[in-house]
């Protein structure tokens, strides 16, 4: 039998060893096409997809908050995501989540001011040091209001398909503009996925930034970010 003291203690190094990050800086997980999971002690899922109607697999996490970018199928699937999470719908604005204050930013999901496509939201936020901005499914080049807001970004999530979102011509613009530190491509084709959408390999032999392959998760502190601007390739 082992003491009820030896126990306890196995109980507490069990649960710090599935926290993610609290106060040490972030953890930040790909899931497919543009779903990402971020956590500093809230777990939050951004534009969570079914997997099944993509042709990949879906989601496996459980979140306290998800946010999604626009209504369409690939990227509203609340209903996948564990857990009893708050869920944020294209929201416009300022808004706090148990202390963390986030951002929704409006663009469009087309060149025609979102009369093809729909409007898209990019949310931004800060975390322990680190800033952030998922761009959804961005289809045109934000206005100036928007692009103050995100200058300077440190990780910059964006979508590098065309298709359905910039062409490259616009995809390398906007990045130069923004001038992030690390850039994560998403939206883009990989096996089975049934969407049309280019590899990812269009992006990196146009982008004229170091490449790093992180596999499919990270840890990462403020400290940790590259001092030149590098892009950090999922896989999963």
């Amino acid at each position: 039998m082992i003491p009820y003291m030896v126990t306890d203690m196995i109980t507490i190094m069990c649960k710090l060893y599935y926290l993610p990050f609290v106060g040490g800086g972030m953890h930040i997980r790909w899931h497919g096409h543009s779903c990402f999971e971020i956590a500093n002690g809230i777990t939050m899922v951004l534009d969570p997809h079914d997997g099944r109607s993509l042709g990949i697999k879906p989601p496996s996490v459980s979140a306290d908050i998800v946010l999604i970018s626009h209504d369409h199928s690939d990227h509203n699937s609340f209903k996948t995501i564990r857990g009893s999470h708050k869920d944020v719908f294209s929201f416009v604005g300022e808004f706090d989540f148990n202390g963390l204050k986030i951002i929704g930013l409006q663009t469009d999901h087309d060149i025609s001011g979102g009369t093809k496509r729909g409007k898209n939201v990019m949310y931004a936020m800060d975390i322990d040091g680190i800033s952030i901005c998922h761009c959804g499914d961005l289809g045109n080049m934000p206005d100036d209001a928007v692009m103050e807001r995100i200058r300077g970004v440190d990780i910059l999530f964006v979508p590098v398909g065309e298709i359905y979102t910039m062409d490259m011509d616009s995809v390398l613009r906007f990045i130069d503009e923004v001038g992030p530190r690390v850039i994560i491509p998403m939206h883009y084709r990989v096996g089975g996925l049934s969407i049309p959408v280019n590899p990812v390999e269009v992006f990196l032999d146009s982008i004229g930034y170091d490449v790093e392959h992180v596999g499919n998760e990270i840890d990462l502190s403020a400290d940790e970010l590259p001092s030149r601007t590098t892009v950090w390739v999922f896989s999963r």
